[in-house]
């Protein structure tokens, strides 16, 4: 059985944090999010890497990037401390099949922005207030064998309007017990790659040790693993033509060589 190789990156802050609140991060995940997710997503057909900001490379090293088949994305208050050139190789390796799971606050990562190219912004409230999570679209793949509807018992609101763009598919959507909702979970896909961006995961709660939402998450990284070999993502020049060109060509006496040279 070929092992799908899943890779959870995590900015791996907060939990790093002084005084109350550091502890009780480090009382739900005491080795960060992303080994929290490691050691729950723990599967015969998942090869998992753990990374974090601060490992060197900001943990995805090109070795790593080149066999990820599905990237987990945890940030949140270090957004503007990932370089612009490994979100530019992030985005070259979706563009050719990799697959891109966005948790939580991820939403306003660059990675994300940059895929969707739009602001993503959205509604907040931090009250620790409970979220309802629905399935809207049931034949998902993402929703196979999660219930029609489940709770997280506390949590972070997120409300729309989410600034995402409308070719959007909703699978699952959520109502707070402040009275917004929220498009929780929605796929996108960029051009051999599949994008799933997931809300349920605020820091402060152990949401990611709920059952639920390893189940959707362990679905997502099935559904967007790499099936396909890379794509290219360049423009590359296909000379001969597959039919007959006939037209005489004016430029032929020219060397125009230098302008398809890559900057």
């Amino acid at each position: 059985m070929k092992k799908i190789h899943v890779t959870i990156w995590n900015e791996y802050v907060h939990e790093r944090a002084e005084g109350e609140y550091g502890e009780r991060l480090r009382g739900f995940y005491p080795q960060g999010i992303h080994n929290a997710l490691k050691e729950e997503l723990a599967a015969d057909d998942l090869e998992i890497s753990a990374v974090s900001l601060d490992m060197p490379e900001q943990g995805l090293p090109d070795d790593l990037l080149q066999k990820t088949d599905v990237l987990l994305w945890w940030g949140h208050c270090a957004h503007g401390k990932v370089a612009d050139e490994l979100v530019d190789k992030i985005q070259q390796r979706v563009l050719a099949g990799m697959g891109l799971i966005v948790l939580h606050s991820g939403h306003y990562s660059k990675i994300f922005r940059r895929l969707t190219g739009t602001s993503c912004s959205l509604r907040w409230r931090e009250l620790g207030e409970k979220e309802r999570v629905w399935v809207v679209d049931p034949q998902h793949p993402i929703a196979q064998g999660v219930p029609d509807s489940f709770v997280v018992p506390n949590t972070e609101m997120y409300g729309e309007p989410f600034g995402i763009p409308p070719e959007a598919h909703v699978v699952f959507i959520s109502w707070y017990e402040g009275g917004n909702v929220f498009r929780s979970g929605v796929t996108f896909q960029r051009g051999q790659g599949k994008i799933f961006y997931f809300s349920p995961g605020h820091e402060t709660f152990p949401i990611y040790r709920q059952p639920e939402v390893i189940k959707v998450l362990g679905n997502a990284a099935r559904w967007a693993a790499q099936t396909l070999p890379n794509a290219k993502t360049d423009c590359w020049n296909q000379d001969p033509a597959p039919e007959k060109v006939y037209s005489e060509n004016p430029m032929d006496k020219i060397d125009t060589s230098s302008l398809h040279k890559k900057a």
